[in-house]
């Protein structure tokens, strides 16, 4: 008991353990909606937390053989300068509480170097998060202000469950849509626009402004959960780029095997639609999400703790194809800047297959196979990503950990020419090494 109300006066994550893994009174708040909608019922009026995650890169960084330059899938993120390099990756302080029993914040500021706080290729913190959840009504409590958008699990999933360094391909590319500047225009051809970096308005992080309402059911060891938000597609970073539509709804089903909070042992599936249409060029374009996911999670930091996850994704409408460099006077423009491809005819899809088992108390060792396959639509600019993860982690307690991982990629290109045939040769893998410590 000393050890949950020590816990408990932390703030988000530590009030999170405090109320769900060590003495809940509501084990229903165990997923992602309660976690991240509404504070512990014991929390107080003001609670302060945070986590920092130190990272090291490791990657050959080849160059391709026929244009002798290093292609950015062979470079660090977010400013593909580097193939070696080491940083803060995230960097997050996040406030939470109680205003009264059926009114909780939650405010979060973002200080790490990554795709939310790079705009317009230069760095800048952002708020990350930021809503108030009124629980007056029963059955349907509602979430307002910058919220984290119902959709994939693995785009809900809160920094704990971390089990690699990198990310899915599919999930990021799919999901963590970088924003650009709508007022600038550079036609490629009547299928897609070129867009340099300087007109990347970073990525959010999932998030968007909105209202959410959700709540969750529990009948035995079933539970039943839902979230249906009405937001605006954009990027608050940048400023007046909110002004679009957007809705994105979430129904997920679990099967509560044993514990709390965010390490609960279940068997949980969900189903997920997002839908917006971003403006460009004086257009609103139909920009269309939906998938399915499952995953099977059982004894946390316990020796032979075992999680096996599987998510599909598939897009269609509003698809982009990052630069293959960063830049060079004498290269053709589409290989150093972004294109975009947002008509509705423009498909992508992919799905992830992870596993994961602890050895010991402390050690747990991960696999993860992610395919990812872009515009297969059009010919020219269709690519498929493969990579086999490998991964490590060292878990000093439940929020705090080292983890280690090795990534091996390949680069599929159906309908080849000499320069996208260099590219995808040149793919090399990575090592990735990163400590996620909780405060």
């Amino acid at each position: 008991m000393k050890t949950a109300r020590r816990l408990a006066r932390s703030g988000l994550a530590v009030a999170i353990l405090s109320a769900t893994l060590f003495n809940a009174q509501d084990a229903n708040a165990a997923n992602w909606f309660a976690l991240q909608g509404i504070s512990p019922p014991t929390a107080p009026l003001f609670g302060i937390s945070g986590f920092i995650e130190p990272t090291v890169w490791a990657q050959p960084g080849v160059e391709d053989n026929l244009l002798h330059e290093v292609p950015h899938i062979n470079l660090i993120g977010p400013d593909f300068s580097q193939n070696t390099t080491a940083g803060i990756l995230r960097a997050r302080i996040m406030f939470r509480g109680n205003l009264n029993p059926e009114i909780s914040y939650f405010v979060a500021g973002e200080f790490g170097d990554n795709g939310v706080t790079r705009v317009r290729g230069g760095y800048q913190p952002a708020l990350i998060d930021g809503h108030v959840t009124f629980s007056y009504l029963p059955g349907a409590r509602v979430e307002v202000g910058l919220i984290r958008a119902p959709s994939a699990e693995g785009a809900m999933q809160g920094f704990m469950t971390y089990n690699f360094v990198l990310s899915s391909t599919v999930i990021n590319q799919l999901m963590n849509q970088p924003m650009f500047n709508s007022a600038y225009l550079n036609k490629d051809t009547p299928a897609g626009y070129l867009i340099p970096g300087t007109q990347n308005l970073g990525a959010n992080g999932y998030r968007y402004p909105g209202a959410m309402v959700f709540d969750w059911f529990r009948n035995g060891p079933w539970e039943f959960a839902y979230g249906a938000m009405l937001g605006m597609y954009g990027t608050v970073a940048a400023g007046n780029q909110s002004n679009e539509p957007m809705e994105a709804v979430r129904l997920q089903e679990a099967y509560i095997l044993g514990g709390k909070g965010p390490f609960r042992s279940d068997i949980q599936g969900g189903i997920w639609y997002q839908h917006a249409a971003p403006r460009w060029d004086g257009v609103n374009y139909d920009m269309n999400r939906y998938g399915a996911d499952l995953q099977y999670l059982q004894g946390y930091m316990h020796p032979w703790g075992r999680q096996l996850r599987f998510e599909y994704i598939h897009g269609n409408g509003w698809i982009d194809a990052p630069a293959a460099f960063s830049k060079a006077a004498d290269l053709a423009a589409p290989l150093y800047q972004t294109q975009l491809y947002p008509g509705i005819s423009n498909r992508a899809w992919g799905y992830m297959a992870e596993a994961g088992l602890f050895l010991t108390k402390n050690i747990e060792v991960n696999l993860r196979y992610d395919y990812y396959n872009r515009l297969p639509n059009n010919p020219a600019q269709n690519r498929i990503f493969k990579t086999y993860a490998l991964g490590v982690q060292y878990h000093f307690t439940p929020l705090t950990k080292v983890m280690a991982g090795y990534y091996f990629r390949t680069l599929g290109v159906p309908h080849p020419n000499p320069t996208s045939e260099s590219v995808s040769r040149s793919v090399d893998n990575v090592f990735a090494l990163q400590a996620m410590i909780a405060f």
